[in-house]
């Protein structure tokens, strides 16, 4: 008796063995139906990636200034500062709020020509030049010739700049893009100049009056 206990455990396998082939004919007609699933799912995602593909050869406006943004990225020289890192080390409108030199901030009157205030002093051109060039066609001579960078280091004008770009274009660009950026630790506040004369003589006259 005790060596035949086992043998009817031996027949519950063969029960159980029997039991598990009857999923057996259900798991034909489950992949039977994965297989449609996936095939649905083929159709979506393919449409899905028709969509987009549609999309990306025909984009929207938007996206297409965004596209060209980027591409102009490109073009740039890495002697310039990106989008990106102007963008990153830009201070919010909330955040020019805190600070005292932004206080009754006006762009001023577009003309090709900006004016660059709270500067560090250890500011030199050729920082200005790394974030305001970007703005410039350095294989167009009569762009190269119109820009142009004036920083102060003495006197009453510490702290600031004029920079001649080639054009009111490229100039409010510059200003969009650079007011608030914080060089040296300090936000520079970028402005139009008040005079689109190319004498600074005359610029500076007028800002110390």
């Amino acid at each position: 008796d005790v060596f035949e206990q086992p043998q009817h455990v031996g027949h519950k396998k063969i029960e159980f063995h029997i039991s598990t082939e009857i999923p057996a004919v259900l798991q034909i007609n489950s992949e039977k139906e994965e297989k449609n699933g996936k095939r649905a799912y083929l159709y979506a995602t393919t449409e899905e990636i028709n969509n987009t593909g549609f999309g990306r050869i025909f984009p929207a406006p938007s996206s297409n200034d965004k596209m060209e943004t980027e591409e102009e990225d490109d073009e740039i020289p890495s002697e310039f500062i990106s989008r990106k890192d102007l963008e990153k080390n830009r201070l919010s409108r909330e955040e020019m709020e805190k600070y005292s030199v932004f206080k009754n901030y006006e762009p001023g009157d577009p003309n090709c020509r900006i004016y660059v205030k709270n500067l560090a002093k250890q500011v030199q051109e050729k920082d200005l030049k790394f974030i305001f060039g970007r703005y410039v066609d350095f294989q167009s001579e009569v762009e190269r010739n119109m820009f142009d960078i004036r920083l102060m280091k003495e006197g009453r004008m510490k702290g600031q700049a004029f920079i001649g770009l080639p054009n009111e274009k490229a100039a409010a660009k510059a200003l969009k893009e650079a007011n608030g950026y914080v060089l040296f630790e300090k936000p520079m506040v970028v402005q139009f100049a008040r005079s689109a004369r190319p004498k600074q003589d005359a610029n500076e006259g007028k800002r110390k009056k």
